[in-house]
């Protein structure tokens, strides 16, 4: 064979060796094949063996037309059986149901295009506003209550319930990728189908099913690759690492629980690109691979996410009840919003509301309480709601005689000594270093002390324009466009809003010192008037005037969605039926109640899982460990005679996606202070299923034959399906006694009967 030979064959290609081809090229080759050869038994051998009733060329792996053969059938059953449980009886319940009040407001807020803030990313939510419009709302219910007649609350809960039915042919799909027997994919779908706890999930106007939809394309997507990846920088190839980016973008873009997957595929392309490293591959060719996943398990999710934002911002166009959240820049470009026309330049005797520009500050604000300790005078902090109690009137010193309503205005310019007086209240913005700030207490305090005519030095600000974002450059202060510190006079200290909370006295509300420890363009000490009141004025458009831009404002709300998900924190002292804690969730410890009446004769929904199927699934995910280390022992001791050609790398690839994503869409719910629910666990549930599914056809194929083999999935479909329909009346809509149904409590901590059990 010739040098060129060998390279066409190896991918060999500028392999830093000698001139006569030498030891060096000739390792690499045994490596490379060696690698090849593994992973082409697993693909060839292993799948196939449990496949002999179809011909290669009809299986998924041939991608002929598939759908003519067995599995396209299949899948049309399962299907069909998956829409059933997840339709029938869908509008039983014509009441607003557990979340709908959320998320069905939040999509007619797109039909409106009202601005509104949440946790969640926008895709799912517009997914929802999609089906409101196609459904005929017109945006003016607001979901509490009763479904009126002009609300058809059945078609938007089928258009959800879609993503619901597609889990059973992806789960499908996904176990024939994963080299299961079609016997073994059957019971993996239809686990998906008769777990009550994903079918009643599915029967409501719930980001929850786009969510489970998305993660499970995403392992569909990222299997197929897996079996793909013997034809690199094919057209199948590609199409399932594009498919693979696309889900992933999408499941991010509905919530961010989606980060985990985009982990789980991350890892697995980690330890691909090292396994490619370790066989020493050449470098031209790990760099396209490398660019290859970079573009599409990077770029695309990013662009996805991105376009997600720049659509909700499109949409959204109107002033609405989020407008808080955002820099006072974006709110002005609000149509109607009371931002957009205002006084531009700000003159003495106006009345301002103050933004500062930390994140999640908001506005300078006091109110008429008092500070516990200290001084003891009135409080003041930065308050992110809009009311009264954030107006400010800037004036001259105390000294300066001066008639506000009939002398000519003034306008105020950098380097003016001005004061603050709060509407409200009558007292001064003080300050003063005799006290400290109460959690902060490097600052001074800060205080609303002192009458307008007092002659005391605490009370002056020196205002100092830092940046002018429009075309005027007098250093006069303008309304939004202009950013300035206030300087206490006496102290030299700068009015500060960190990001500390005061306590329950201070009513959670933002600190506000007096800091000479930051730094002069800390954002803590910049503000803006994001509000100029003034009736000697002419109101002007300010949407000319101020410049925003999607980077910024996409980072911003991100900010504000992470700051407004941490706050959701649980409150330990309150007893909450529907809070549970991760280490219940795998073992079904307390089911949630989705609706506040649990009387006779109300429409009663129990999230509820399947559960045979969530006790065996953890049963399985809790030992896989053990029998990686059962197998680790085996193949110490050099025990590898009970593998088939190609088994042993085919199970570590199957199971460790599966495994992996129970584990990553499971743990991470330790490390979060946020409050959780038990729908949190149905991504991590899904894996479990397909997890469970393999074992079973793992074990099965190792200890019996195939009669036997069939006889065990049988079973444990039926298994399957009569627990399924033993709970079935809270997952289609218990309308009687719940007490009659005293027999289905299998654990004391489940509430079907009782209000308050919970352990």
């Amino acid at each position: 064979m010739t040098t060129n030979d060998s390279r066409r064959r190896t991918g060999y290609d500028g392999f830093n060796a000698g001139a006569d081809g030498s030891e060096q090229k000739v390792q690499y080759d045994q490596k490379y094949e060696h690698w090849q050869e593994q992973h082409h038994q697993a693909f060839e051998a292993y799948p196939r063996v449990h496949m002999k009733e179809a011909d290669d060329k009809n299986t998924i792996y041939g991608y002929k037309q598939w759908v003519t053969g067995t599995d396209g059938p299949v899948v049309l059953v399962l299907t069909l059986m998956c829409a059933f449980t997840r339709l029938y009886q869908i509008g039983k319940r014509a009441m607003v149901t557990w979340d709908e009040s959320h998320f069905g407001k939040f999509g007619a807020y797109y039909l409106n295009r009202t601005f509104y803030h949440d946790v969640h990313p926008p895709l799912a939510k517009m997914l929802i506003g999609l089906s409101e419009l196609m459904a005929g709302h017109n945006g003016t219910f607001t979901f509490k209550g009763k479904y009126p007649d002009y609300v058809d609350y059945v078609f938007m809960r089928r258009f959800t319930a879609l993503f619901g039915i597609a889990l059973a042919p992806l789960a499908y799909i996904t176990c024939l990728q994963l080299g299961m027997r079609r016997q073994a994919c059957m019971l993996a779908a239809l686990f998906v189908i008769l777990d009550n706890g994903l079918c009643v999930i599915s029967r409501f106007v719930l980001l929850d099913e786009p969510l489970l939809c998305f993660t499970a394309l995403s392992l569909c997507a990222v299997a197929g690759f897996q079996n793909a990846r013997q034809q690199p920088f094919s057209l199948n190839w590609w199409r399932w690492l594009v498919l693979t980016g696309v889900a992933l973008g999408c499941v991010v873009s509905s919530k961010w629980v989606g980060l985990l997957a985009i982990t789980l595929v991350g890892l697995y392309t980690v330890e691909e690109l090292f396994g490619m490293y370790a066989t020493r591959m050449p470098v031209r060719k790990a760099t396209k691979h490398f660019i290859a996943r970079a573009l599409c398990l990077i770029a695309i999710p990013a662009l996805i996410y991105a376009a997600c934002f720049r659509a909700h911002f499109a949409i959204l166009n109107r002033s609405g009840p989020g407008d808080a959240t955002m820099p006072s820049a974006f709110q002005a470009r609000l149509h109607g919003s009371p931002l957009s026309k205002q006084p531009f330049g700000v003159v003495y005797g106006s009345t301002l509301n103050l933004r500062s520009m930390n994140p999640g500050a908001g506005l300078l604000h006091s109110h008429a309480h008092r500070y516990p300790e200290g001084s003891q005078q009135q409080q003041v902090t930065c308050y992110g709601h809009k009311d009264n109690n954030n107006n400010w009137v800037i004036i001259k010193q105390a000294m300066a005689e001066f008639n506000y309503t009939a002398e000519p205005l003034v306008a105020v310019h950098t380097g003016d000594t001005v004061r603050l007086l709060h509407a409200g209240t009558g007292a001064m913005l003080h300050s003063h270093s005799e006290f400290k700030a109460p959690v902060t207490t490097q600052d001074f305090e800060v205080t609303g002390y002192g009458k307008r005519e007092w002659a005391d030095k605490n009370s002056d600000w020196r205002v100092e324009v830092v940046r002018e974002d429009s075309t005027q450059t007098d250093g006069q202060l303008n309304a939004i466009t202009t950013q300035f510190r206030l300087r206490h006079v006496a102290t030299g200290c700068l009015l500060s809003a960190a990001s500390t909370k005061l306590p329950e006295w201070g009513f959670r509300q933002t600190e506000v010192g007096c800091t000479r420890s930051a730094g002069d363009k800390a954002t803590s000490v910049l503000w803006i008037v994001e509000r100029h009141i003034n009736n000697r004025l002419p109101a002007v458009d300010m949407r000319p005037l101020v410049r925003t831009s999607f980077v910024s404002d996409f980072v911003r709300l991100n900010i504000e969605m992470a700051r407004s998900n941490n706050a959701l924190v649980p409150d330990k002292d309150k007893y909450n039926h529907l809070e549970s804690d991760p280490w219940s969730w795998p073992f079904l410890v307390y089911p949630m109640r989705m609706l506040g009446s649990w009387k006779k004769g109300d429409i009663k929904y129990y999230e509820i899982g399947n559960p045979l199927l969530w006790w065996a699934s953890t049963a399985a995910c809790l030992l896989f460990p053990l029998q990686l280390v059962y197998y680790r022992a085996r193949r110490l001791r050099r025990l590898t005679d009970a593998w088939a050609p190609g088994e042993e790398l085919q199970f570590w690839n199957a199971a460790k996606l599966l495994w992996g994503g129970w584990a990553l869409h499971y743990f991470p719910f330790f490390l979060m202070g946020r409050v959780t629910y038990i729908h949190h666990y149905l991504p991590a549930l899904y894996f479990a299923l397909l997890l469970l599914a393999f074992e079973i056809d793992f074990c099965c194929r190792r200890i019996f034959v195939r009669s036997v083999h069939s006889a065990t999935i049988l079973a444990w479909a039926v298994a399957a399906l009569a627990v399924f329909y033993w709970f079935a009346p809270f997952t289609f809509g218990y309308v009687g006694d719940v007490m009659d149904l005293k027999h289905r409590q299998w654990m004391p901590t489940w509430n079907i009967y009782v209000d308050n059990n919970k352990l």
